[in-house]
């Protein structure tokens, strides 16, 4: 087979053949792969509009045209055939064309390169991806809604931590609605990425633009891109928007990881504040008593491999000179990985959440020790007209008392209190009730019912409930 066919688009240069092993190790076939369709996509309106502009005639677009979709039946049917011997994508495509619509099929690469094609084929499929990430950012976003709103009457309350210790409580729904927030703010570096990624690079060729008559308005249009990008060589040769999801995609994922480590502990039994449904759990294969929350510890362990996938990228372009590099191909495996990976933590722990039971009991009680409503009484204090950093000592040295005599809070009697200090009155004796304490924190975005009940209706509002 001579070099100067399909398979070797840049073979007239060379007096011998690639070595097996450097062209095993240059191929990317088989992971950019993923990208056929929208490579497909891209041709179409690459192909239309060289038709448009003159460069070939109306008869030989109609023909790639139909030799396209038929590329793409094949692709979408399962029945192309991938051949080990070409490089990349690019040209398995355009090798299956050429085969089914003769020598017309090498027109096709007419005033564009390979490198402005990777580049828009990237685009387009993370753009895509995005989108249905962010589908399941709702979905989820909903999920921590309706659970908040699930537990709201009669309030379940939880202990709240701080440096993991018991701190003051909080409504579950409060908790449901932190996680919320964090998730909401997800959606939103995705949905900046999404804004910033939509350019088309299409036209940019090698690096330096075309002699060709093209019309790179016309195909940023026809793929849905805001704009062709302003710089042939910023088009080809950068990988931000790339950089910039997986960042997106690593934080999102950290978010997950948190709300993951908090179910591993609330469903232990040192804590015991809820079980995970059976479907998301598992057992040890020498231990009956087993069940292990083994889907959040994925969630939380997966956590490094999108951070690592960030990194990855980072680290290819970091050194790199414009515009295009061979070093570019390694952008891709990080990021199907980190969206793969994020995609489908997203979706289990949709799954996941409704299926919890919570304990109230064993969460209440936690919540009412360990002192956690001593600042109730030192706000008290305050209230009454003593320098909080005065009530504050004072509370400590209550604390100080109970915690030697084996005591809660809630059994001192006023004398007690009183004996800590005059200002001290019956009524201090409610905030160490769980049931009064948790209506005093009715701040803008606090723990209250009321304020928390309004919480959830602006929440449902956002998501459409």
């Amino acid at each position: 087979m001579s070099r100067d066919t399909p398979q070797r688009t840049w073979g007239g240069r060379f007096a011998e053949a690639p070595n097996e092993l450097a062209q095993q190790f240059n191929a990317s076939w088989t992971f950019d792969r993923r990208l056929a369709l929208v490579d497909v996509e891209g041709s179409l309106a690459h192909a239309a509009m060289l038709a448009k502009q003159g460069i070939i005639s109306a008869q030989e677009a109609e023909t790639l045209k139909q030799g396209l979709l038929q590329v793409r039946q094949e692709i979408v049917e399962g029945t192309f055939v991938w051949r080990e011997e070409l490089e990349d994508v690019h040209m398995n495509v355009e090798t299956r064309l050429t085969e089914l619509v003769g020598p017309v099929g090498g027109k096709l690469h007419t005033a564009r390169s390979r490198n402005d094609q990777v580049a828009t084929d990237l685009r387009l499929w993370l753009r895509g991806e995005l989108g249905a990430i962010l589908g399941e950012l709702q979905a989820l976003r909903r999920v921590l809604v309706q659970q908040a709103e699930r537990y709201l009457e009669p309030p379940l309350i939880l202990p709240g931590y701080t440096h993991l210790q018991r701190a003051m409580p909080v409504l579950l729904s409060h908790w449901f609605l932190a996680y919320y927030e964090m998730v909401s703010r997800d959606a939103g570096r995705i949905e900046d990425a999404l804004n910033r990624l939509n350019e088309s690079p299409l036209g940019a060729a090698a690096l330096a633009g075309t002699g060709f008559p093209i019309d790179r308005h016309a195909t940023a249009e026809a793929l849905g891109f805001a704009r062709p990008m302003r710089n042939s060589m910023d088009a080809v040769g950068s990988r931000d928007f790339a950089l910039e999801a997986l960042a997106a995609l690593a934080i999102g994922q950290l978010t997950l990881s948190r709300l993951a480590e908090e179910l591993v502990l609330y469903t232990s039994f040192e804590f015991g504040f809820a079980v995970l449904p059976d479907a998301f759990s598992t057992g040890s294969s020498i231990m009956p008593q087993k069940k292990n929350a083994d889907i959040a510890e994925l969630i939380r362990g997966k956590s490094g491999r999108v951070l690592g996938s960030f990194v990855t990228l980072a680290t290819v372009v970091k050194g790199l000179p414009l515009a295009y590099n061979k070093d570019l191909q390694e952008d891709k495996e990080p990021l199907f990985d980190a969206c793969d990976t994020y995609r489908a933590s997203l979706k289990l722990m949709a799954a996941m959440l409704p299926g919890l039971a919570w304990k109230p009991e064993p969460m209440a009680k936690a919540a009412e020790s360990g002192f956690s409503l001593a600042t109730e009484l030192a706000d008290y204090l305050a209230q009454q007209g003593l320098p909080f950093r005065e009530a504050h000592h004072v509370v400590g040295r209550v604390v100080r008392y109970c915690a030697e005599a084996g005591k809660e809070l809630r059994d001192l009697e006023l004398a007690e209190l009183q004996s800590f200090h005059p200002l001290f009155s019956a009524e201090a004796l409610g905030l160490t009730r769980l049931e009064t304490a948790i209506h005093r924190r009715r701040s803008y975005g606090a723990t209250a019912p009321e304020r928390v009940k309004e919480a959830v209706e602006v929440a449902k509002r956002e998501v459409g409930l």
